[in-house]
């Protein structure tokens, strides 16, 4: 009787899910390069701020996609305190607009890669700003096509989540689990809507307006930040310094695999945040896990009739939420019964960036430790 129950919760649960109206679940908030675009956008309005702390592996790739946008884009490379040959690789890159600087020791109080785009921020003398990940690379047109639509619509802020480079085992299975989990968490509906509280934003390619930024006080309102582009966004949208869009993308393209050990660490970065540092929110949120994805299982294979019945109810809506996901990153079939398996993994993530901040560490990123109560 109790895997009937259960199993009842969890269908109701994906159920929901499928209903609410903004139907986070859903892939409708996407933008694609327009190459067309070049031609009737001014890229001379434009500054690329690119943090960059060991990318020699990746930056030039992504500086030979930044030459394809057109000539009159500027281009800021930060190096975050890289010891390999970042600077170097970025340097015969071939850009003509290219200027490298170096970031300042970090202060105390700011996380590394804010401290670093700061910097680039006080640069910038053009009306808006790209900053990019130096290991993003950008189909051609998308410079053009962001500022569009950021005109288009009187944004302050466009934004799009890069795609995975789908080139490994874990890097094809978890990065769009990652997403799908994050448009639950961040529904990018409401995040685009200026009347909702909900604010989201991807660091990884993020348009804003150098006026909107400066409204804010810069990156020094959110020096500290762990999530730093949703907090970003969020501040924005709280001072009324304009609007937010949020999308997905096949135009922004990750340029480096994540392997296990590394995709590990990525989520255990933030995730203990996500839950604002509560054990209390990890236990409601590892029972909730438990049964939206395990107990639906359970009751499959151990339950009586109905058990049985409302387990495959279960595990149909679930499959239905994830398939969109799945097609719009071309994963195989087999990913979607996988999900409660994937599901399961970030929890564990999530119990790792708990078992981090026990031990008096906040976040660590990029060979850097932040200690609990650091910012």
């Amino acid at each position: 009787m109790v895997w009937a129950d259960l199993a009842a919760v969890a269908a109701s649960a994906w159920l929901a899910l499928l209903l609410v109206p903004w139907r986070s679940w859903r892939t409708a908030e996407r933008l694609e390069a327009d190459p067309t675009a070049i031609a009737r956008v001014d890229l001379a309005d434009i500054t690329v701020v690119m943090p960059a702390r060991n990318e020699a592996a990746v930056i030039g790739r992504s500086l030979a996609a930044l030459a394809r946008q057109g000539s009159s884009v500027a281009v800021i490379v930060v190096d975050d305190g890289s010891i390999d040959d970042t600077v170097g690789v970025a340097s015969r890159a071939g850009l003509e607009s290219l200027s490298l600087i170096q970031a300042p020791p970090l202060p105390a109080g700011w996380t590394g890669k804010l401290w670093a785009l700061e910097q680039g921020r006080r640069a910038v003398t053009r009306p808006y700003v790209l900053l990019l990940d130096a290991d993003i690379a950008l189909a051609p047109g998308l410079v053009a096509t962001l500022v569009e639509k950021a005109r288009g619509e009187r944004l302050a802020l466009v934004s799009l989540m890069a795609a995975p480079a789908m080139s490994g085992f874990w890097d094809r299975w978890w990065m769009p689990v990652f997403i799908y989990f994050f448009k639950l968490l961040y529904p990018f509906r409401l995040a685009n809507k200026p009347e909702a509280s909900t604010a989201a934003a991807a660091g990884g390619c993020l348009l804003i307006a150098t006026q909107a930024l400066a409204d804010i006080g810069g990156f020094e309102a959110l020096r500290g930040a762990v999530i730093d582009d949703c907090t970003l966004a969020a501040l924005i949208k709280a001072r009324g310094a304009g609007g937010t869009w949020i999308g997905l993308t096949h135009s922004a393209v990750m340029l480096r695999a994540t392997g296990f050990a590394g995709f590990w660490r990525m989520v255990a970065r933030t995730a203990f945040t996500q839950l604002r540092y509560s054990y209390a929110l990890l236990a409601m949120c590892a029972g909730v896990m438990l049964v939206v994805f395990v107990a639906p299982i359970v009751a499959l294979i151990a339950g009586d009739g109905t058990a049985r019945i409302l387990g495959a109810a279960a595990l149909t809506f679930m499959g239905v939420s994830y398939a969109p996901t799945a097609r719009f990153y071309g994963q195989s079939p087999f990913a979607i019964p996988a999900l409660p398996v994937a599901g399961m993994a970030f929890l564990l993530m999530t119990f790792t960036s708990a078992l981090w901040y026990a031990r008096g560490l906040r976040s660590r990123w990029k060979g850097r430790d932040y200690r609990r109560g650091s910012a």
